[in-house]
């Protein structure tokens, strides 16, 4: 093929008919490749395909949904504050999403006020999306979601639990037991628990994990200490903590407070795990090179996005081809070097 071919091609953008010609196939049908559809033959699609590199023919997406009154735009509604898990998800969910042939429109709440809530979603909707995800919700956004009766389908990726048919389910709660089991069976008693934001699901569940733990263990639960998820946080706590309590162990609702609080162990001349063992939860990318390598709580993030995507192409009616559906792994413990039995 050759774009003497298309004898304008070189004067303005091609256009789908340009590749139609060059191919030699109906407009219909480069139509059905760019949308992924299975009905065609290898060797057309083969062809098209072909004929649109030659060209360098880039879908308009304002065309295609004009066409075909589908935007393939699904909207993402984040948190209020960043974290390494909301961000690796997102970026899971975008993947996805394009393997797919859909493209992602993003929304992060400025507050979790109701109003600003609602002002979030409507963005997204006045978008033209055709599903939303809501990744790592704050407690108010779950009613908000189910008070407006979106017309697209929605997936929370949330700790609510299979019970929830609309949530891709990671049991946050287990996850935050077995990390106060470990403690325990270390021989720490006296464990405190820095914890997330007041309205965060996920901080919610790990707080019930460590107080249920704490009850079946028949052990006097500390009063959690809510925290920002920042390592700044975890520091200051730290520093308060340790001159009033009298703990040998802390969970922290997530590495990066966990990090902080080391750093406040340190900076009062004691140790981690001599003095103080500390666990986290996420297992971010540096929680292995710590000093001493931090005890955590893995989440797999990139398959929960991918497994939130997998969810809601299923609510669209589109077909996954025979793909295996993706299955998150499930939480699990991950034992370093910032826990031993307490020496006191």
């Amino acid at each position: 093929m050759s774009e003497t071919d298309i004898p304008d091609a070189a004067a303005r953008a091609p256009s789908i008919r340009d590749v139609a010609r060059l191919a030699g196939v109906s407009y219909q049908t480069v139509s059905r490749v760019i949308n992924n559809s299975p009905q065609l033959r290898p060797e057309t699609a083969a062809r098209v395909r072909e004929a649109i590199a030659e060209l360098k023919f880039v879908p308009n997406q304002a065309a295609r949904a004009l066409a075909t009154s589908r935007t393939r735009l699904i909207g993402v509604l984040g948190p209020r504050a960043t974290t390494h898990g909301t961000s690796a998800m997102v970026l899971a969910v975008e993947s996805a999403a394009r393997r797919a042939g859909y493209r992602l429109t993003v929304t992060n709440l400025g507050t979790s006020a109701p109003d600003d809530v609602r002002a979030s979603i409507d963005h997204l909707m006045q978008q033209s999306i055709e599903g939303l995800i809501a990744v790592a919700p704050q407690t108010r956004v779950v009613p908000i979601l189910d008070e407006m009766q979106l017309p697209v389908p929605v997936r929370i990726v949330s700790s609510t639990g299979p019970s929830t048919p609309t949530a891709t389910f990671n049991d946050q709660i287990s996850g935050a037991r077995a990390a106060v089991r470990h403690l325990v069976e270390l021989g720490h008693t006296r464990i405190l628990h820095i914890a997330g934001p007041r309205d965060w699901i996920e901080a919610d569940h790990r707080m019930r994990g460590y107080l249920a733990e704490m009850d079946a263990q028949d052990l006097a639960p500390r009063p959690p200490v809510l925290g920002d998820w920042t390592a700044q946080f975890g520091y200051e706590a730290g520093l308060e903590l340790l001159r009033t309590e009298d703990a040998t162990a802390v969970f922290a609702g997530n590495d990066h407070m966990a990090l902080g609080f080391m750093h406040a162990v340190r900076a009062i001349g004691r140790s981690v795990p001599e003095d103080v063992s500390v666990v986290g939860f996420d297992d971010v990318p540096e929680a292995a090179h710590l000093w001493p390598p931090l005890t955590t709580v893995r989440q797999d993030f990139a398959g929960i996005g991918q497994r939130a995507v997998w969810d809601l192409l299923t609510d669209l009616g589109v077909s996954h081809d025979g793909q295996a559906m993706p299955e998150p792994d499930h939480l699990r413990l991950i034992v370093r070097s910032s826990t031993a039995p307490p020496s006191r």
